[in-house]
């Protein structure tokens, strides 16, 4: 993943819960990187040590911080860092998702190695649809929950989710029922 990723997540953690908290979970996870490049790319290895270490930490688990993770990165990352791309992806939240299948198309202009994961929606109403979660990366499915809960709060609408399939149950991908 790239270094805005891990910066993005010593910047939850340093938010929430201070410098030394950071120092701490860096030795714990064993991450030698004094700053993170935001246009680096790092091992993914990484990124998953630096999560754990963060469950670890503060002693919740790492679904929960996964989650709050794609929370922190929607409202504070993606607004602060990316704002023009959120904007251009709707100025609604089904616009959103239903452009959202092309949202990282644009992010690999500015990522070129970027391995993306890839979205697909069916079943699309007026206040719901189904988002299709596909992913080279195991695990990230709290992580997605997270962005979804930001994305409904960045559009202040009452988003409920529900999970419908699982690859931890043998399917290929992710189905996330949404409604609004």
């Amino acid at each position: 993943m790239y270094g805005l990723v891990n910066k993005a997540i010593e910047d939850l953690v340093k938010e929430q819960f201070g410098e030394e908290a950071w120092d701490r979970i860096k030795l714990r996870s064993g991450v030698e990187v004094d700053f993170f490049i935001s246009n680096e790319p790092y091992d993914d290895a990484l990124t998953f040590r630096l999560a754990r270490s963060v469950a670890d930490e503060m002693q919740i688990p790492l679904a929960d911080v996964l989650i709050a993770f794609g929370e922190y990165w929607v409202l504070k990352t993606g607004k602060e860092k990316y704002s023009h791309l959120m904007e251009a992806g709707g100025s609604t939240l089904r616009e959103f998702l239903v452009n959202l299948p092309q949202f990282h198309n644009r992010i690999q202009l500015i990522y070129p190695r970027l391995t993306p994961p890839e979205f697909r929606v069916s079943h699309v109403e007026t206040n719901s649809l189904r988002l299709h979660y596909y992913s080279t990366r195991e695990g990230l499915q709290p992580f997605v929950c997270g962005l979804l809960q930001g994305l409904g709060k960045m559009f202040q609408a009452n988003l409920q989710i529900e999970i419908l399939q699982h690859r931890n149950a043998g399917a290929d991908h992710e189905i996330f029922q949404l409604s609004w």
